[in-house]
């Protein structure tokens, strides 16, 4: 009997019948979504009747991470990478991204798995063109693809976002690791995961997606996209300025640098902040809406060009203590003109503020909130205290 047993356990604990070696399949691990732009090799193919019927809407590219067999990647068409770099980034269009996907199978002889998928890159010309609800319908209804992934939005094209020309390097692993970089800069944006996406656009409030420069192969975080609640479409961007305020407004300064200028001198002097706070206080007088803005930050002097005659006196720090709180303003100012005044948008968290305060009012202004907080007072203090001079003896 206890052989009988151990004989039917072992074929119970064998493994996933219906599992596929990693061989077998095509693991792509990035997504760039563009405006259409046939591939030369799509052209070629079309000249010689391997087109189906389809609208020009949307490019999609596909970054491959060959395995590692004996057995080479077959290449083919433009966007393939060469057999000594670590990803292949393939292209179609259509006007349908599942049909886009199953295309790919008649192009390779592996089929693609979403699994691990890591990052999405959208054009700023086909988010402008179309809601993100279009766009993401079936990557938010595919079940292959993970909600954790990370979605990013290209200045340029999204396949230029992809594609890289250093040795080794996965340009998908590339964007995603610089996500981890915000302990260390407040210009970049907290991450935006493909569920987090979703929740947006479910709330209809308008949000922020970090945005992504490319130039010579090279890329860098930059500012933000902005996307209307209404439309799910890009309407413009936020500088890396301009985020650096947005930081001080939402508490979202986890590292950084502010730098400023002495006034005597000339020289600069430069602030790094270690525990900053923020409260944005709404107020409520019958239906006027006003909102203000506490801000208190502690950090160190950790940088100061006066040498060799650097000053050291109370006065001195608490000089240059006004000079960083007047740099946070402008910033803050800047960023509020730009949501309240050119593009019409809360990505500051005020209706969120008054949601949670003043539910009965936020009812009644929730669905036009966009346009009545462009006209929303708003006032703020900032007080900075250099607690430190970094290891300087003095």
């Amino acid at each position: 009997m206890t052989v009988v047993t151990a004989s039917v356990l072992l074929l119970l604990t064998t493994g996933c019948w219906s599992s596929n070696e990693i061989e077998d399949v095509s693991v792509y691990v990035g997504l760039g979504l563009d405006a259409a732009n046939e591939s030369k090799f799509e052209r070629d193919i079309n000249k010689q009747g391997a087109s189906y019927p389809k609208r020009k809407v949307l490019t999609a590219t596909v970054q491959i991470v060959p395995p590692i067999t004996g057995k080479n990647e077959k290449q083919g068409g433009s966007g393939s990478s060469s057999p000594s770099k670590a990803y292949l980034n393939e292209q179609l269009t259509g006007d349908s991204l599942i049909q886009i996907f199953r295309q790919f199978s008649l192009r390779r002889d592996r089929p693609l798995i979403g699994h691990h998928l890591k990052v999405i890159v959208v054009s700023s010309e086909l988010a402008r063109k179309y809601s993100l609800e279009q766009v993401f319908d079936f990557i938010l209804r595919d079940n292959d693809i993970r909600p954790s992934c990370l979605v990013v939005v290209s200045h340029r094209s999204a396949f230029e976002a992809l594609s890289s020309t250093e040795p080794g390097e996965i340009p998908a692993f590339y964007l995603t690791g610089l996500v981890d970089n915000r302990y260390r800069s407040n210009k970049i944006l907290p991450p935006v995961s493909l569920i987090k996406l979703d929740s947006n656009m479910q709330s209809g409030a308008s949000f922020l997606l970090q945005n992504v420069v490319t130039a010579q192969n090279e890329h860098k975080f930059s500012g933000a996209a902005i996307f209307k609640g209404k439309t799910k479409k890009w309407i413009g961007e936020l500088s890396q300025y301009d985020l650096e305020g947005l930081s001080w407004i939402k508490e979202d300064v986890m590292g950084g640098a502010l730098k400023t200028y002495a006034h005597k001198t000339g020289h600069t002097v430069t602030y790094e902040p270690k525990n900053s706070h923020s409260t944005i206080i709404p107020k409520v007088q019958g239906d006027e809406i006003s909102f203000h803005i506490k801000i208190h930050s502690e950090g160190r002097l950790i940088e100061d060009w006066s040498f060799p005659e650097i000053p050291s006196s109370g006065q001195y720090i608490k000089e240059m203590e006004q000079q960083f709180e007047d740099e946070a303003r402008k910033q803050i100012e800047q960023v509020l003109n730009k949501m309240q005044h050119v593009y019409h948008v809360d990505v500051g968290g005020f209706g969120d503020q008054l949601r949670i305060k003043h539910p009965k009012l936020w009812k009644k202004v929730k669905e036009n909130w966009d346009e009545t907080f462009s006209h929303v007072p708003i006032t703020y203090e900032v007080n900075m205290n250099i607690t430190d001079f970094g290891s300087s003896t003095d």
